[in-house]
């Protein structure tokens, strides 16, 4: 499942840089995440990053965006390959 950021965000701006999939955006008032970029960091880290470095503990799983781990890995592999293209344009 994607995750999200919840109105506890502070904005410190250590989330952002973490993302391996640049799900992550600065809203119109907080930070927020793309569920169609989220693989909660599947095929890059055993842990979602975000989570691990957030200081008020504000991204819990979205119950909006429900994936399993198969899921995510196919939607990594889909981002992977769409990265890999845009890089031999």
């Amino acid at each position: 499942m994607a995750l999200m950021i919840t109105d506890e965000c502070i904005n410190c701006d250590v989330c952002e840089p973490e993302c391996p999939n640049d799900a992550i955006y600065m809203g119109l008032e907080i930070y927020e995440i793309d569920p169609d970029k989220c693989t909660e960091c599947v095929g890059h880290y055993d842990v979602p990053q975000c989570r691990q470095v957030c200081p008020v503990d504000c991204i819990p799983f979205s119950p909006n965006h429900v994936e399993t781990k198969e899921q995510l890995m196919a939607k990594y592999e889909v981002l992977i390959a769409a990265t890999r293209a845009k890089a031999r344009t």
